[in-house]
């Protein structure tokens, strides 16, 4: 078996690269690659890929849904590291992750749990937001749980394009102002992305979260986004039609 895919090794993260970075990529330490078993692919080096994977020799061999094929030469690998060249003259370092997940929609690296990141490619319905928030919430919430059944050390919350900060004790929604561009151009336009901030704001006036009482960071955030999620759920998307 290759070794990317050994010992349940087969998620790798971002650590660094021993090039500068084109402009193509936007490598940060949420930048993951997930090689699935089966032979399917996500990953996310600053946009959204999803398709089909085979390696032959040293080289990994990426099937990418939009047609293109991108290969990546594998300098080295082993259970825990992996070197990669993305470019000619880039050559950058991931590092190995627990890959063991309850089911497939408990992977928060599952095409299922980063629909959120697609970009859309039409103006939004009301509806089609909620969907969008929703699903961007059953990812951190998986997130969480991944890192805690696998008692991961520590998770980066800082570089994943989101809407919410996340403090050591809690969350809040970011001003329009200053979210991240790379979660602004996964809209059709500003006016969708002002109606999904729009729309988190409501259920922050409106609900309440029930923090856990636990030391555990992990577990805390996973029931806080599990309630956000509940909450967008039962949001009636109606209501923000008119302010488009």
């Amino acid at each position: 078996m290759n070794l990317l895919i050994k010992n349940n090794n087969s998620l790798w993260f971002y650590a660094y690269s021993s090039g500068e970075i084109p402009s193509a990529f936007s490598l940060t330490p949420a930048s993951f690659l997930y090689l699935n078993p089966n032979k399917t692919y996500t990953l996310d080096f600053g946009e959204f890929d999803y398709g089909k994977w085979t390696k032959h020799g040293d080289t990994l061999i990426l099937h990418s849904v939009n047609g293109n094929m991108n290969n990546y030469i594998v300098n080295y690998e082993s259970s825990k590291d992996l070197k990669l060249s993305i470019t000619q003259d880039l050559v950058s370092d991931f590092s190995g992750a627990p890959s063991t997940f309850s089911t497939e929609s408990a992977n928060p690296f599952s095409l299922e749990n980063n629909k959120w990141r697609m970009h859309a490619t039409h103006k939004e319905t009301s509806s089609e937001i909620k969907m969008r928030l929703i699903n961007h919430c059953a990812f951190w919430k998986n997130y969480f749980l991944w890192a805690l059944d696998n008692k991961v050390e520590y998770i980066d919350v800082r570089s994943t394009p989101t809407p919410i900060k996340i403090y050591g004790n809690g969350f809040a929604l970011k001003e329009f102002d200053d979210l991240p561009a790379t979660w602004k151009n996964y809209f059709y336009d500003s006016a969708d992305c002002r109606l999904a901030n729009k729309m988190i704001e409501d259920i922050f006036k409106t609900e309440n979260i029930a923090w856990a009482n636990t030391d555990n960071k992990y577990k805390m955030f996973a029931g806080a986004f599990e309630q956000l999620e509940s909450f967008l759920q039962k949001e009636d998307a109606a209501n923000f039609d008119a302010s488009k």
